[in-house]
């Protein structure tokens, strides 16, 4: 393999381990075993890792594994077998997020007594439709159409009365009411600084369905607070979910981590790797007989080289 057949997309300059006041980190790795890990993976597996390791601190292993219908126990078990492949070694016990339900149906509960959920009954295809016929819908940080509140103005009887004849409904956040509750907010990300929550950029996120009692935007922050995370790192694809899981943490009461959105790995094409796109797997790599020292060469040189093509196009 070559350095050209990945390289990091460097969307604001090149990636640092951070050592922040002296802090020991508390770090995870939180891949979904819907598929087998890809270079990604690796690159964002390690940078949890070194953040933590650089600091004495901890590095944790937590599988997202809500969607029964797309995660396996032979991803799971080849998630673990990779990482020590890599050399990487996680602290303390394997956190599976399916075992773990209880924790985020009280959180929904507390944000239901709060007021700050309301029952949206329309399906996926309905929002999907409605969103494709509205000139007027809101668009979303990356371009995407929002959700436009169909269901957030329905009155109280009407939602019982449709909640007692079994129509199936998702719980959304009213982002609007919870910000009523919690006045302005912001975060603090290492390579972008303060910034100002702006969760409404995101519309009235779902946080829990009937096939998957828990979205990744609630259980994300759940988890984080109960495993003592102190540093978040990952994918900077992830950086506007930030404002909403800031939201949640302040409407919960839970402690607020740092975070690191880092560097994505990309393809030739420049696409970001993903499993829906056939990104290269390490198991097949494994099988090709690269070696872990290769591998990390390999990834080190392509980070070089996109630093070095910002900076001089910088210049």
């Amino acid at each position: 393999m070559t350095a050209g057949e990945a390289r990091t997309i460097a969307l604001r300059g090149p990636d640092f381990v951070p050592v922040l006041d002296g802090a020991a980190h508390v770090t995870r790795f939180a891949p979904s075993p819907t598929g087998y890990l890809h270079l990604g993976h690796a690159y964002a597996a390690r940078f949890a890792h070194d953040a933590a390791r650089l600091t004495g601190g901890r590095f944790l292993l937590r599988l997202e594994d809500l969607d029964p219908q797309r995660c396996r126990p032979e991803f799971a078990a080849a998630i673990v077998e990779d990482l020590r492949w890599l050399g990487l070694r996680f602290d303390g016990t394997v956190v599976r997020q399916s075992e773990r339900m209880a924790l985020y149906r009280q959180a929904l509960d507390r944000l239901r007594a709060a007021g700050v959920l309301y029952p949206c009954f329309c399906t996926r295809k309905q929002v999907r439709e409605e969103v494709a016929e509205s000139a007027a819908a809101p668009h979303g940080p990356s371009g995407e159409r929002l959700y436009h509140g169909t269901c957030r103005g329905l009155g109280a009887a009407e939602r019982a009365a449709r909640i007692a004849r079994g129509e199936p409904y998702a719980w959304r956040l009213d982002v609007a009411r919870a910000l009523e509750r919690t006045g302005p907010l912001a975060w603090y990300d290492v390579r972008a600084g303060w910034v100002e929550a702006d969760p409404a950029a995101l519309g009235d996120v779902v946080l829990a369905r009937k096939d998957v009692p828990a979205s990744y935007h609630l259980a994300v922050v759940v988890d984080d607070a109960a495993q003592g995370v102190s540093l978040v790192t990952r994918g900077e694809d992830l950086f506007h979910a930030t404002h909403v899981h800031r939201l949640l943490q302040a409407l919960l009461g839970l402690p607020v981590p740092r975070w690191y959105h880092h560097n994505l790995i990309g393809d030739r094409d420049g696409r970001r790797m993903a499993k829906r796109t056939g990104a290269l797997t390490l198991r097949h790599l494994r099988a090709r007989g690269t070696t872990p020292a290769a591998l990390w060469r390999m990834l080190e040189a392509a980070t070089a080289a996109t630093s070095a093509c910002a900076a001089s196009a910088g210049s």
